[in-house]
């Protein structure tokens, strides 16, 4: 059976590269919107999420991973009454995610940024993939840090699998990361009303 990624990222630094890696070791790729068109332009096949979905992109782009299809072939576990009803739902599996979310901390750093620019950049779909494939890390390797693509690939090239304690550190670090990205949305949406 093939294996699945999907990539979403703001921080594309590394994800060329990674991708091919994984094209490479014959992964189907998965992406949506300016990743897909970054991805497609370097030359490598990937398949639109709306593919996937069979749903388009809406709400400028605010609304594209939120689908059973997408969420379901993240949170199946390995057991056969998941595998069977992702079977007959026409679900497929994906074994990797590979998200970064909108740069909200750097968005907010910036002089005279506007209340609406700084709420367009919470991200929504990012934060839900992640959480979706950190707590499936049984059976999903979730990667939020582009410094750790080249350690994956090394892995998948010599053992065709990522060990479950590598998933388990990668799902620790992805909650670590949503945390920390709530709390700096939490303290800029505080600071906007700090009478509280």
């Amino acid at each position: 059976m093939t294996k699945r990624a999907l990539a979403s990222v703001s921080d594309k630094s590394g994800l060329e590269e990674f991708c091919r890696g994984l094209a490479d070791l014959g992964w189907e790729i998965l992406s949506t919107g300016g990743t897909y068109q970054s991805l497609e332009k370097a030359g490598l096949r990937v398949v639109q999420v709306s593919a996937v979905t069979g749903f388009p992109e809406i709400m400028d782009g605010r609304v594209k991973t939120l689908h059973p299809k997408i969420h379901g072939g993240i949170l199946a576990r390995a057991i056969p009454s998941h595998l069977r009803q992702a079977e007959e739902l026409g679900i497929g599996l994906i074994d990797l995610v590979a998200v970064n979310l909108y740069p909200f901390r750097e968005t907010i750093a910036g002089e005279n940024v506007s209340r609406a620019e700084a709420i367009e950049m919470i991200d929504i779909g990012g934060p839900a993939m992640i959480r979706a494939a950190a707590k499936n890390h049984e059976r999903v390797a979730v990667i939020v840090d582009p410094a750790d693509y080249r350690m994956i690939l090394t892995e998948l090239k010599e053992k065709d699998s990522i060990s479950g304690e590598r998933r388990e550190k990668l799902a620790a670090k992805a909650f670590r990361y949503t945390a920390e990205y709530d709390a700096c949305i939490a303290d800029y949406l505080k600071a906007q009303h700090p009478v509280d």
